[in-house]
């Protein structure tokens, strides 16, 4: 048992996943990551802003090596150009996001969950992201190696949605009860010659070869690009290469489906929640389950792109209540839009909290 933190658990995940470099800027709530990664991290750099941290991070993606940083809401407005320019070269790399309280930056010391549509929509053209979400210090744990994997894997940057207080508050927590994790290892690319910077396979992911390669010549591109990865605009293998970026995400999103469902037979009515909600979430269930009434529940890990397993279980529930730490029902709003349904409700709050009883006056006969 040690009273530990989710920034140390997710920094020492990533380290074992293989993560490498560590470039930060120190912007709370996230600073613990900046903190422990100069003592975890093979290589930490200090940046002195977050374009720069991004920059760089771009930098030692491309040749090879494999960066994290974390920030919040101000700092992720900031690194939102290099994110861009990161998908589009097709970058691996990972991004820890400390939610604050919203509108604007918020407070810095206050938990909220504000953030998913400015994820949603980050990547210009609307082009998905892969956003895991932690519920608890175990996801923590595993959503960092999840991380890690899936960036390399699929040659993407990836978020890893936090809040402050999944990061900062310190609970008595068994750490034996962690599985292994093993270093993701990144095998040789398999190259079909003529060598072709991204020209890729089935899965529509292409070889890495880092930049500085003694056998292929690798060029790496932001702006629009052919296989060869020189600037193409209209041309049909450019726009091919453009969709293949959503493709490639959309069509693997069952590698890295993750969510928790306590399904109850017989039950119409279903909860739904994510991240510091989550738990409120569980108690009220507990507590509706005592009081002889049927509820299920539905924890949401991968947020984006949203994945066709998550709208099947909901399709499967004619009454849904969204759990969320924020306002508007910021994923209420990504799944349904603005669109009114009557069975669809929410509880949504800012300043503190959601408290399991402020859940169950939804359920009040």
């Amino acid at each position: 048992m040690q009273l530990i933190d989710g920034s140390k658990i997710i920094t020492e995940a990533c380290v074992r996943a293989g993560a490498d470099v560590y470039v930060g800027y120190p912007i709370t709530p996230s600073n613990w990551f900046y903190a422990y990664a100069q003592k975890r991290f093979p290589l930490f750099l200090a940046g002195p802003d977050e374009i720069s941290v991004l920059q760089w991070m771009s930098g030692f993606s491309a040749a090879g090596r494999l960066p994290v940083t974390a920030t919040s809401f101000p700092g992720l407005a900031l690194m939102v150009e290099t994110l861009n320019m990161a998908h589009m070269m097709e970058l691996p790399m990972a991004i820890i996001v400390t939610q604050r309280l919203g509108p604007s930056t918020g407070s810095a010391t206050t938990g909220a969950q504000g953030d998913l549509l400015l994820l949603r929509g980050a990547i210009s053209g609307g082009c998905p992201m892969p956003v895991f979400c932690p519920s608890n210090f175990e996801d923590c744990w595993n959503l960092a190696y999840e991380s890690i994997q899936v960036a390399i894997r699929y040659r993407t940057p990836v978020v890893l949605l936090t809040s402050k207080e999944m990061v900062m508050t310190h609970k008595s927590f068994d750490v034996s009860a962690l599985p292994e994790i093993k270093k993701v290892e990144r095998e040789t690319a398999k190259v079909e010659l003529p060598y072709q910077s991204y020209r890729s396979g089935a899965d529509g992911v292409p070889p890495f070869v880092p930049l500085g390669d003694e056998t292929y010549q690798v060029r790496l591109n932001a702006s629009t690009h052919g296989n060869l990865g020189l600037i193409q605009k209209g041309s049909a293998e450019a726009m091919a290469n453009t969709r293949r970026l959503k493709d490639k995400l959309e069509k693997n999103i069952q590698s890295f489906t993750f969510y928790e469902l306590d399904e109850e037979a017989g039950a119409d009515e279903l909860i739904v929640s994510y991240g510091i909600s989550s738990d409120a979430a569980r108690d009220a269930v507990t507590e509706i389950r005592r009081q002889g009434k049927k509820v299920s529940l539905l924890v949401i890990k991968t947020l984006l792109p949203v994945p066709p397993a998550i709208l099947d279980i909901l399709e499967r529930y004619k009454k849904q209540v969204f759990v969320e730490e924020n306002l508007p029902g910021l994923l209420r709003e990504l799944i349904y839009g603005q669109a009114r349904r009557k069975n669809i409700r929410s509880v949504n709050k800012i300043g503190s909290m959601i408290a399991p009883s402020e859940i169950l006056n939804e359920f009040a006969v």
